[in-house]
């Protein structure tokens, strides 16, 4: 099967569509890039479908990798006929091309292959072939050395049996359904953990029992966590006396002495290789559903953060609160440069709170500061308390900005580089208050992990949690556009096209040459050849330039066109641009062709109505209740304001103004039935909730959002 086939079997799309994708895919053409700017050619495809031929494209390499492992293999046995080769290649699974392979894998010491040596292999066709009926006497023939009695001669005869029913296909994927359909999941407390503080967090899961085809995700994975911090013990179970009868009806049809032998020898195959192997699997396929449910949580979790209201370009006075060490205060202009930094001591021990708003006053003024950003870590309730005791003459919006991976960011090497001779509270401060101006171009520099916007993200499989959220990054980045002439190495390296190392080039080259003036001088950075121009082009931003194109999302290679188009409206480019009128009057179908259809034309109509338009909405200022700040002040009934700080499959966490974030859980968002917590709430809504109860203790909190219904 080729390609394209295998693609097409799996997916809706035409097979033009698919043909054309991989096309581009091989010429090394993005995702963004392909559905933003090869509409025409894809069909009109979306990111998430080139995405979906992207990955089955991939799935397909991987198997047509393991096929030329595996013959290669069977080749260098001498064992390969045209039959089994021809089988092979026509094989698209690679379940089904593992079992295929398994009577032939080179396998350690084993039961059987020491029957074998012993010369019982003759003996065990024998038996499987149902028609000895003197098996003591045929046994006793095969008496030798290493079996000395026909017994140990018929256990050896089992062995090879057990290794042959273990390698029929047959036979394990009748099993397999067995644990697709069957399989319950149970654990058991280890006792000598039982009361380690540790384990507590588990303590739900120390006597559970579930399906394995129904227990969700984040509990799946909870209990693997579990299990493998040694505080429970997990087993896989089904009705064994109704499999076994299965296997048995598929493999002896007759009722004399061998029948018996047979039967010894499936259920020997059955307790020790074929149980342990596929209850294995079938929880290494249980765990990559859980792990793919948990990284589509974490990957929308993602987008919304990135695609998170920015205040845009603003003077911002940043805050990193603290009390004995003090808060760290930093002042940056409209680009985020670092005007000025100190320490103020409002709160205990120091209690210097008067100074601290005599010094905070006079920042405001010298920098004509118009916004505040404060970290939601220790002391922010007190910070954002003194600060709105302050009588400030203009208008300052005061916000309150998540700290979560600002400490990482601060010790990391991006941080280094940006502000070589600062220390780590500095360096924090400056990123809550970037995070206000643009969430996404400062937490592209933070390890995505470390955001705390995940479900156990880091007992997912880490390969494919991080191709998935390199995705999500490289769709936000590329959705809002980059201002070349400002942007970070890490917000360049997600474009379309560019990578960490061009992005290096092209901030050294700015550095070194100034501004980018238009598009075209793009392609004076060292290694930035006509591909990557050609990629990157549409998604880089020049403010203010030579062309009002170049701050647009239009690409290059259509500026012709505009032109053209701009020419028979009798007017310039110029006077096009924002011109919703005159647009409007432009008669798409003329300037359609084979390069282009109306697809791409649309798409350039919207653009120029409203060029470089963000497609994110503006930060807004919360307040959280100033009554409340530790769990101790909170009470059940009470309703209070939040900001929604994390999304799951079984709820929602919402920051209310304490340490510990509370839980409305799925069956207390709504009144009616939430299929998907992401389609009722996001990530950074504000919203109010009930107090349903308040475990002090366990410092858990749960809240609801239904609470006019209840």
């Amino acid at each position: 099967m080729p390609l394209i086939n295998y693609i097409s079997s799996r997916t809706d799309i035409s097979l033009k569509s698919i043909q054309n994708t991989v096309e581009l895919l091989n010429e090394d053409c993005t995702i963004p890039f392909i559905s933003r700017y090869r509409k025409e050619k894809t069909g009109n495809l979306d990111e998430v479908e080139v995405g979906k031929i992207v990955q089955l494209k991939e799935q397909f390499e991987i198997i047509e990798k393991r096929k030329t492992t595996i013959l290669k293999a069977l080749e260098e046995q001498a064992c390969l006929t045209s039959e089994l080769k021809n089988k092979i290649n026509k094989t698209y699974d690679l379940t089904v091309l593992e079992d295929i392979y398994l009577p032939y894998k080179k396998k350690r010491k084993t039961k059987a292959e020491t029957a074998r040596k012993n010369g019982l292999e003759p003996l065990a066709k024998m038996i499987m072939g149902q028609r000895v009926n003197d098996l003591e006497f045929t046994a006793s023939k095969y008496i030798n050395d290493s079996v000395d009695t026909d017994e140990k001669v018929l256990e050896g005869a089992r062995h090879i049996i057990a290794e042959w029913v273990n390698e029929r296909t047959d036979v394990r994927n009748n099993i397999r359904h067995q644990l697709e359909r069957y399989a319950a999941i149970l654990t058991k407390v280890v006792k000598t953990k039982k009361d380690d503080e540790a384990a507590q967090k588990f303590k739900d899961y120390f006597d559970w029992e579930e399906n394995l085809n129904r227990i969700p995700s984040h509990r799946l994975l909870a209990i693997l966590r579990a299990e493998k911090e040694g505080f429970i013990r997990v087993k896989i179970e089904i009705d064994d006396e109704r499999t076994l009868q299965k296997i048995e009806t598929r493999i002896i049809s007759s009722q004399n002495e061998c029948a018996y032998q047979i039967e010894l020898a499936i259920a020997d195959s059955y307790k020790r290789l074929l149980l342990p192997s596929l209850t294995n699997e079938a929880v290494s396929i249980a765990k990559d559903k859980a792990d793919e449910s948990a990284i589509t949580v974490f990957a929308k979790n993602l987008q919304q953060l990135l695609l998170g209201a920015p205040l845009g370009e603003k003077r911002i006075l940043a805050i990193d609160p603290g009390f004995r060490s003090g808060c760290k205060v930093v002042c940056l202009n409209e680009q985020g440069d670092l005007l000025h930094n100190e320490n103020i001591y409002p709160h205990a021990p120091q209690h210097q709170s008067t100074k601290a708003i005599e010094k905070i006053s006079s920042l405001v003024e010298l920098h004509k500061i118009e916004a505040i950003a404060i970290g939601n870590g220790t002391a922010s309730r007190e910070t954002e308390q003194l600060i709105k005791r302050i009588p400030f003459k203009n208008n300052v919006e005061i916000f309150v900005i998540s700290e979560a991976g600002a400490s990482i960011y601060s010790a990391s090497k991006i941080a280094r580089d940006e502000f070589p001779t600062y220390d780590v509270t500095v360096r924090g401060a400056i990123s809550i208050g970037r995070r206000l101006a643009d969430p996404l171009a400062e937490l592209v520099k933070i390890d995505a992990k470390s955001i705390g916007v995940g479900q156990y993200q880091h007992d997912v499989e880490q390969s494919k949690l991080n191709k998935s959220l390199d995705t999500v990054v490289e769709h936000c980045v590329n959705k809002v556009g980059v201002n070349i002439n400002t942007a970070s190495t890490s917000l360049l390296s997600y474009v379309s096209g560019i990578g960490p190392k061009l992005a290096e080039k092209i901030v050294n080259y700015r550095n070194e040459n100034g501004a980018f003036i238009n598009r075209t001088a793009i392609k004076k950075v060292p290694r930035l050849g006509g591909k990557a121009f050609e990629q990157s082009a549409g998604f880089l931003r020049i403010k203010n330039g030579d062309n009002p194109l170049d701050d647009s999302a239009v690409h290059p290679e259509r500026y012709a066109l505009i032109k053209q188009m701009a020419k028979d409206s009798g007017s310039k480019i110029i006077d096009l641009i924002g011109n919703t009128a005159a647009l409007k009057q432009l008669k798409l179908q003329q300037y359609v062709t084979d390069s282009f259809g109306l697809p791409t034309l649309q798409d350039i109509v919207k653009e120029l109505e409203k060029p470089g338009l963000d497609p994110r909405e503006k930060a807004k200022s919360f307040s959280f209740n100033e009554h409340i700040k530790t769990i101790e002040d909170i009470r059940t009934g009470m309703i209070l304001p939040g900001i929604i700080n994390n999304i799951t499959n079984f709820g929602c966490f919402v920051d209310i103004g304490v340490k510990e974030s509370g839980l409305v859980h799925v069956s207390n968002l709504s009144n009616t039935f939430v299929k998907d917590v992401n389609e009722h709430v996001s990530l950074n809504q504000h919203v109010q909730v009930k107090v349903l109860e308040v475990d002090v203790k366990r410092k858990r909190i749960q809240l609801s959002m239904n609470y006019n219904n209840s």
